[in-house]
């Protein structure tokens, strides 16, 4: 029998219920991957809490790494034993064993394990849409804010905007938070937790501000975001692990310099199948190579979904963390 992490109410971590499941064979266009790792994202609480609304009764997670064991009825681009990766919907990734639309899947190279496809597929292409398609004037030498820079996609930004030669500023609230930050190509780390970070940013950066702040926490940070943001510069509000953002007063960005603010979500950029192609390939490449270094930091079974969801809300985690199927 197979298992899987539903719930069927919405509300803390305690309505997780980990449980048996039937999976059947895949349907036309879909196959059924057997999972050796999947991933653990603060974007799964959104589900699980009704921030995000879905059905009563609903699996959770998006993103996951294993082998093909099956495909139906149309599907000629992949076979069983075909090595995957994916993220995105349906949810349902918290399980031993699924069925998926062959749509979001991406062939994983046999370069890259599973446990490191699981902690960086949905990060790593967040942190390649950031850096890659969202501002495409950033140049060498520019500098960039980035909040929760020890997280899994902070981690990965960092290392890849260094790649670019970009200066980066990063944020953390703990001392070790510091180190791993520094240790991954924080240039500068602010502590945000005591200390004003506008303030510092215009410290560092000689009064002129940051080319694009990427703002990964929300409520708590985004006014200081905007006002680190140097004339004509960016604020990409790409999560709000603190809370919504508050309504932006238009007449504000022009007070404040002709500012921009987006608010993106990864699935408007991988889409289209060739640029998701183009971004993987990018990613897969420096991760193969060494360039960026992918931290597995947590490590939990299935059963412990709970105990993860509170990991990852007390901000206790740092890097990524997958389930080990």
């Amino acid at each position: 029998m197979q298992k899987a992490v539903r719930f069927h109410e919405t509300g803390g971590p305690e309505v997780l219920q980990y449980e048996d499941v039937v999976v059947g064979a895949p349907g036309p266009g879909e196959v059924r991957v057997q999972h050796a790792a999947v991933g653990l994202n603060f974007a799964d609480t959104y589900f699980r809490t009704g921030y995000y609304p879905v059905k009563p009764t609903c699996g959770i997670g998006v993103e996951g790494a294993g082998v093909i064991e099956a495909v139906g009825e149309g599907v000629a681009d992949f076979a069983p034993g075909d090595r995957v990766t994916y993220t995105g919907s349906p949810l349902g990734a918290y399980s031993t064993s699924r069925l998926m639309p062959t749509g979001s899947l991406i062939k994983l190279p046999d370069r890259i394990e599973f446990e490191t496809a699981a902690a960086m597929t949905m990060r790593g292409l967040t942190a390649s849409y950031l850096l890659r398609r969202i501002c495409p004037t950033l140049k060498s030498g520019d500098t960039i804010l980035l909040h929760a820079a020890a997280g899994g996609v902070g981690l990965i930004v960092s290392q890849w905007a260094k790649l670019l030669g970009l200066n980066v500023i990063g944020t953390v609230s703990t001392e070790a938070k510091e180190e791993l930050a520094r240790a991954h190509g924080c240039d500068h780390v602010i502590r945000y937790d005591h200390e004003d970070v506008a303030r510092r940013v215009r410290e560092i950066t000689d009064g002129v501000g940051v080319a694009v702040a990427y703002d990964t926490v929300g409520k708590d940070t985004f006014a200081g975001s905007l006002d680190s943001v140097k004339r004509r510069g960016m604020l990409v509000c790409v999560g709000t692990s603190s809370g919504p953002i508050p309504p932006i007063d238009a007449l504000q960005l022009a007070i404040k310099g002709s500012l921009y603010v987006t608010r993106p979500a990864l699935a408007d950029y991988i889409a289209d199948p060739a640029e998701r192609a183009e971004l993987a390939g990018e990613l897969f490449g420096h991760v193969a190579a060494g360039r960026i270094r992918i931290e597995v930091n947590q490590r939990y079974q299935l059963a412990d979904a709970v105990q993860a969801h509170r990991d990852l809300e007390a901000r206790k985690t740092t890097g990524s963390s997958i389930f080990v199927i």
